[in-house]
């Protein structure tokens, strides 16, 4: 645990154009890297910045882009992440980096030309420590898009309110962020042992020490999801795992929808037993009907949310759909029941390894 009980987010005045410090950790993202770099020296804001790369043991050619994006451009800067890990590379990031704006980018990501602009003046203008907008997931395969889709969908990842439209308001966490400075490092950083879910953990913190996390819809990030399922799955049970550790460890500060994947599983896995015993004699037909209710509530919950989903065409994009949702619900639930049973241990997501 990191020593943060007692901080409290004591916020100075900024100036009208505060220089802005962007921190972005990479590993493995040589398809992303340039064009998300390139987003960030083509915004519009007129203030000073800076980039900061702190660099992975990556093993394709995203060192090399990275130092060839440094070269061509004295606003990028590289660090070591020898960790390789999000939260550690984001600290380390952080550290190197020197003006009273940070904001958090992700290689797989791209801002819009106004989102410095735009975040800059809603942190001003609300006295936030952090202000966040909405990830809009997007493909190039059918596959991608089909995650994109999942994405983008309450069916999907439920909850957040980054994954869809919104009013601006006061939320609980935000995608990415553009954060003060100040508050990063007053309840000390990202805590480097939270290996997914880490952005929630941090605006946790930030929030009881009296920070404000204002989400803003006018803030828009494209974002490149895993192009496979197996990727996905691979991804989904890291998060679902850390985001057990986050239950274990801070309880009731959780919202109800983190316990929701865990639970389908249990159910659903009562379910296929209770099938398999009634097939083989061992349960008779007034029990075996009752208990496969979740399964068969699951089943058509799919084929409900894959009707109502949008941009889809055809019966393709539909399968594709659907086995989206099922790979993102069970794998999230499986990872959340091993979390809370053995807490996270070095399960981390690498599927972009």
């Amino acid at each position: 645990m990191l020593a943060w009980e007692d901080a409290e987010v004591i916020l100075s005045k900024l100036p009208e154009l505060p220089a802005v410090s962007y921190v972005m950790p990479v590993l493995n993202e040589e398809g992303f890297l340039e064009a998300a770099v390139r987003t960030i020296l083509a915004q519009d804001y007129e203030g000073e910045k800076e980039i900061v790369l702190a660099l992975g043991p990556s093993r394709d050619r995203s060192n090399d882009i990275a130092a060839d994006l440094a070269e061509q451009d004295a606003r990028v800067r590289l660090v070591e992440n020898p960790a390789r890990d999000i939260p550690a590379g984001l600290n380390a990031a952080i550290a190197a980096s020197k003006y009273p704006v940070v904001v958090r980018v992700d290689a797989h990501s791209e801002l819009t030309p106004d989102y410095t602009r735009l975040g800059v003046a809603a942190l001003q203008r609300e006295e936030a420590t952090n202000v966040g907008g909405i990830m809009r997931a997007a493909g190039r395969s059918p596959v991608q898009r089909a995650i994109a889709r999942g994405y983008n969908s309450p069916y999907g990842l439920g909850g957040g309110a980054y994954h869809g439209d919104g009013t601006p308001g006061i939320a609980e966490s935000a995608y990415l962020g553009i954060f003060r400075r100040e508050a990063i490092e007053a309840v000390g950083g990202y805590d480097p042992s939270i290996l997914r879910g880490e952005d929630w953990e941090l605006n946790l913190r930030i929030r009881r020490a009296s920070g404000i996390i204002w989400f803003e819809p006018a803030l828009k990030v494209t974002y490149w999801p895993r192009a496979s399922f197996r990727d996905l799955a691979k991804q989904f049970f890291a998060t679902g795992t850390w985001r057990a550790v986050l239950v274990r460890r801070y309880g009731r500060a959780n919202p109800w929808r983190f316990f929701a994947p865990g639970a389908l599983v249990i159910s659903l896995t009562v379910s296929v037993v209770s099938l398999v015993l009634f097939l083989f004699g061992a349960l008779s037909w007034a029990s075996w009907w009752l208990l496969l209710l979740p399964l068969a509530g699951y089943v058509a919950g799919v084929l409900f949310a894959t009707l109502r989903i949008p941009e889809q065409q055809g019966v393709q994009d539909r399968l594709l759909t659907a086995a989206t949702l099922v790979t993102m619900h069970l794998s999230w639930g499986t990872g959340f029941l091993r979390g809370i049973l053995l807490g996270g241990g070095r399960v981390v997501d690498r599927s972009r390894a």
